[in-house]
C-alpha cells in the first residue's frame, strides 16, 4: 500500500507538470493582474497608427481601450505587425490580438476567433487612368502593388495569374508604390484605401475590382474558451449600445452589417 501511495503520489506530481500553460484562465489571469495586453498594428491606418502628436489611434486602438474599460483593467499596447501577430498571441506576449485579422480555417487551428467587430471590403484600388474591372480576369496585365504573403496576395496568387503583382514587406510600403507610380493599382480593404485617399486626394484611389467582404475578428490562444466568452459577450453589448458601431461610422466613414459566426 505504501508503495501504491508513492507511485500515485508521484503520478500527480507529473501531471501537474506536465499540464499545459493554456490551461490556465487567461481571464482570471488579466483579472488578477489588473492588466489586459492587447496586440495592435501601428502601421495600418485606420485600424492602428500614431497620429500627428505620435500617440496611437485607429478602430483597434478605440476598441482595446473600450475592452480595458469594461473589463476594469489597466491597458496596455503590443505593438505588433502583420506578420508577427499571431506568433506574439502563441508566444503569450499578448493577451488579446486586436489587429485587423480576419479567420482563416488555417488561422483557426492556432488561434480561437471571436465574433466580427468590424467589417470592410477587399479589393483593387487604382487611379482614374486604370479600367474598372468586372471580372479578375480583365486585371490581366495590370500592375497591382501588395503587401506579401497577406490574403491579397494569396488570393490574386491563385485566382488572377494574369495580373502583375508587385510584392512589397507591408502594407505602406505597397501603398508608397502606387503612391510613386511604381505600379497602377495597390490591393487592400476599404478602410485603409480610405485612408489613403484622405491622406492624398490628388491621387485618391478608386476601387477597380472588389473582392469580398473581410470581417476582422479579435483572437485568443486555444483554450481560452472563458476570455473568448467574456469578449464575444462584450461585442454584443457595445452592438446592442451602439458604441461598436460608432466606431466604424468614426474611422470608416460607413455602417456596415457584419455577418455572424
Amino acid at each position: 500500500m505504501k508503495l501504491f501511495a508513492k507511485l500515485a503520489a508521484a503520478a500527480a506530481v507529473c501531471l501537474s507538470l506536465a499540464a499545459p500553460a493554456s490551461a490556465a484562465d487567461k481571464l482570471q489571469d488579466v483579472l488578477g493582474a489588473g492588466k489586459l495586453r492587447v496586440g495592435v498594428l501601428m502601421d495600418a491606418a485606420p485600424w492602428g497608427f500614431k497620429d500627428a502628436k505620435g500617440e496611437a489611434a485607429g478602430l483597434d486602438i478605440d476598441l482595446a481601450r473600450l475592452m480595458a474599460a469594461d473589463m476594469g483593467v489597466k491597458l496596455e499596447l503590443v505593438q505588433v505587425t502583420g506578420a508577427s501577430r499571431i506568433p506574439s498571441l502563441l508566444a503569450g506576449k499578448v493577451d488579446v490580438l486586436i489587429a485587423a485579422a480576419g479567420a482563416t480555417p488555417e488561422r483557426a487551428q492556432q488561434v480561437m476567433f471571436s465574433q466580427p467587430y468590424a467589417a470592410v471590403n477587399l479589393g483593387v484600388y487604382g487611379g482614374e487612368s486604370m479600367q474598372q474591372a468586372k471580372t479578375v480576369e480583365e486585371l490581366k496585365n495590370h500592375s497591382i502593388a501588395v503587401a506579401k504573403g497577406s490574403t491579397l496576395d494569396i488570393w490574386l496568387t491563385d485566382n488572377a495569374p494574369g495580373a502583375k503583382l508587385v510584392r512589397f514587406e507591408d502594407t505602406p510600403s505597397a501603398v508608397a508604390a502606387y503612391l510613386a507610380g511604381q505600379s497602377e493599382s495597390f490591393a487592400e480593404n476599404s478602410a485603409i484605401a480610405l485612408k489613403v485617399s484622405e491622406d492624398n486626394p490628388a491621387k485618391a484611389p478608386q476601387l477597380k475590382f472588389l473582392i469580398r467582404q473581410s470581417p476582422a475578428h479579435a483572437a485568443v490562444q486555444q483554450g481560452q474558451q472563458n476570455l473568448l466568452n467574456w469578449i464575444n459577450t462584450f461585442l454584443f453589448t457595445n452592438r446592442l449600445n451602439g458604441k461598436l458601431p460608432a466606431l466604424q461610422e468614426k474611422w470608416f466613414k460607413e455602417a456596415q452589417t457584419l455577418p455572424q459566426m
